[in-house]
């Protein structure tokens, strides 16, 4: 039925920059193809938002608009503040400090853009915001070169013993390092994707949509567009660098049960353009205008000041001129428009264009410009002939480790802890009682009592278990069997934890080797599950090898934690 009579399935929708030139047009396409019931507006600056929702609101008075202004990387009580002002300030830096590297539990519940996922539980979510430019151009080059100015001054004075300037510099020396923690791009960029991708998870979000960037414009490393820096710019390398782990990172999304489905267009020239205008030149750090004043002359010797204070020339008003606006691009004049656009130089594609693909996306069509479908189309994938020799390798595996008379089971490299703990919990199993069947129908103390009895007496299996950092935890749960390093809890600040007996069930389950009665009786319960998944496939055929399927009666360790992972810890592959 034509979209003109009936609204789309999706009720919500959310658009992130979505008063950016890209944004405006898929506000607008989205508004008037699918017609939600209602439309959120984000983006940085409350006017720019304001506008957009006002024109939106003429156009298409069926549809509510919100208006949901304010930066989207940081947390909601700090989202109306510049960011010079955030790292003016040793708390603020402090706070966003911690939301960076801290629990993400508590980044979550403070972010500004999880609440407001949470808030307005978006069908689709579209994210227009320029996420690469802002992370990248935090700029970790100059923040690296300012912080080794400090540790030379540091070390100069140290030598000196010049205690006093050392302390009075100390804030310096703060200010310095935690500008240099902050601006790091790829920790911002996982946690950012982290948040967003937990919270459309919570509400259910059917399909998140990027507009990404190539970071140069499809051009190469030979990109002449730059602020100065050498060629190829380090800086823009960054912003290329960060946009492609982010494509990275939502591929990886996309491969995640549960979640929407994940796309992303990645324009790969200029975009542009919003308007032809004769206007005052912006100082996009600022905002403010571009002063013009009256020029004067300096010698060229001594020392050049990079900086000099405005005081000094004479203002002679704002400085206009015509040009065309180009949005978040910024304001080129008609020679940088016709340079930047002209035959094998960036050119430019609309945001018409752009707009257009991404509503088809939200459709359901293919356009065959989704970035994650082009990469999910190009890996290689599992193939026929490995699964065949997988079977060849674990059986000479099995042979030699007859030959020497040893078992192999975890060297503790493949990770996580918990992975070598349940491998070597299913081995002591396997070597006491071979069944699945036979775990079940013995009383879980005994088994608990058995196994560490089996320890006991085999000091090459405990102190092989122990050395690659996998502790024991007896059947009476009191005490620890360990080497010099455990992997679990891992060190994070802290090299001395309180012991809590929730503390000592959480590592246990992330990490020990956990003999207490009560682990064994999950262990009965897997091994429940596993027996009646076994019993079903000679009865439905082929329809019974799901992923729920242990296809044996006997103890396969690595089969008994594939089980595992796939089952209670939801991490299997869906491609």
């Amino acid at each position: 039925m034509s979209t003109t009579t009936t609204r789309s399935i999706d009720k919500t929708i959310l658009i992130l920059g979505g008063a950016g030139l890209v944004g405006t047009q898929i506000t607008h396409q989205i508004a008037r193809d699918l017609r939600p019931e209602k439309i959120i507006i984000a983006s940085l600056y409350h006017k720019e938002v304001r506008e957009v929702a006002r024109d939106m609101r003429k156009q298409f008075p069926s549809t509510k608009f919100v208006e949901l202004w304010g930066n989207l990387f940081v947390r909601e009580e700090f989202a109306k503040e510049d960011r010079q002002s955030l790292i003016a300030s040793p708390a603020r830096r402090r706070a966003l400090y911690d939301d960076l590297f801290g629990p993400i539990d508590n980044a979550y519940d403070r972010a500004m853009l999880t609440r407001a996922v949470r808030e307005h539980r978006p069908d689709v979510l579209i994210d227009c915001v320029n996420t690469a430019s802002g992370i990248s151009y935090q700029d970790v080059y100059t923040n690296s070169i300012e912080v080794r100015k400090t540790l030379d001054f540091i070390e100069d004075h140290i030598t000196d013993r010049d205690f006093k300037r050392l302390w009075d510099n100390r804030k310096t020396l703060e200010r310095t390092i935690e500008m240099l923690l902050l601006s790091q791009s790829i920790p911002q960029l996982i946690r950012h994707t982290q948040l967003l991708y937990r919270a459309m998870v919570e509400v259910s979000t059917r399909i998140y949509v990027k507009v990404g960037t190539t970071g140069t414009g499809g051009m190469g490393l030979n990109i002449p567009y730059t602020h100065g820096e050498d060629k190829p710019s380090a800086k823009l390398m960054s912003k290329t660098a960060v946009a492609f782990a982010h494509t990275g990172l939502m591929f990886l999304m996309a491969r995640t049960p549960g979640g929407p489905i994940v796309k992303e267009i990645k324009p790969a020239a200029m975009i542009g353009y919003k308007k032809v205008t004769f206007q005052s030149l912006k100082d996009r750090r600022t905002n403010s205008p571009v002063c013009m004043y009256n020029s004067r002359a300096q010698t060229l010797e001594g020392e050049l000041e990079l900086s000099l204070p405005r005081e000094n020339f004479k203002q002679i008003g704002e400085l206009e001129m015509v040009g065309v606006d180009t949005g978040e691009n910024g304001f080129f004049a008609r020679g940088e428009f016709e340079a930047v656009t002209s035959i094998n130089q960036m050119e430019f594609v609309t945001p018409e264009e752009i707009a257009q693909n991404v509503l088809l996306e939200i459709k359901g069509s293919n356009t065959g410009v989704d970035v994650i479908a082009a990469i999910d189309s190009a890996i290689m994938t599992p193939s026929y002939r490995a699964g065949y020799l997988r079977g060849s390798a674990i059986e000479a595996l099995r042979r030699l480790e007859r030959e020497t008379n040893t078992h192999s089971i975890a060297t503790g490299e493949l990770g996580p802890p918990k992975l070598t703990k349940l491998l070597y919990e299913a081995h002591l199993l396997k070597i006491k009682y071979r069944l699945l069947e036979k775990v079940t129908k013995t009383d879980a103390a005994k088994i608990s009592a058995e196994l560490w009895r089996y320890l006991e007496r085999n000091h090459e299996l405990r102190n092989s278990i122990i050395s690659i950092g996998i502790p024991v935890l007896p059947p009476e749960g009191n005490r620890l069997i360990r080497g010099p390093r455990i992997n679990v809890p891992e060190y994070a600040g802290q090299s001395r934890l309180p012991i809590t007996e929730k503390n000592i069930d959480q590592w246990a389950a992330r990490g020990w080797i956990d003999l207490r009665p009560k682990n064994i009786i999950r262990w009965q319960e897997r091994f429940r599950r596993m027996l009646r998944s076994a019993l079903s496939i000679h009865r439905q055929g082929s329809a019974a090898i799901t992923m729920s399927a242990y296809r044996s009666e006997e103890i396969h360790i690595g089969e008994v934690v594939g089980w595992i992972f796939n089952n209670e810890e939801q991490g299997y592959r869906i491609k």
